[in-house]
């Protein structure tokens, strides 16, 4: 039982991450976004893909952790390519 609970609250984190990254696509500016709390959460996946690894408790949730991993680097790596774009539009302002 406490492997679904698990399974679904990496669930509803990763229902999250697909309409960040949407929102970032389509923002195109790191404006509003958090480079801190992305670093955060991915150390936190990082941690609990470790102690998945560590404890030998490697089930299928653990593919939920990765991907979820994979979004929010996505969406950190999209932060880096807006942040350039809002400094290129500011230096044109110039």
């Amino acid at each position: 039982m406490a492997e679904i609970l698990e399974m679904i609250m990496v669930i509803c984190f990763g229902l999250s991450w697909p309409m960040n990254i949407v929102k970032s696509l389509r923002a195109k500016t790191a404006k509003g976004k958090s480079v801190l709390f992305l670093i955060f959460i991915i150390v936190g996946y990082v941690a609990g893909i470790v102690g998945k690894i560590l404890s030998g408790n490697i089930t299928y949730v653990f593919a939920f952790y990765v991907l979820n991993l994979l979004m929010v680097s996505t969406d950190l790596a999209l932060y880096f390519i807006n942040r350039r774009r809002d400094a290129l539009r500011e230096k044109a302002k110039k």
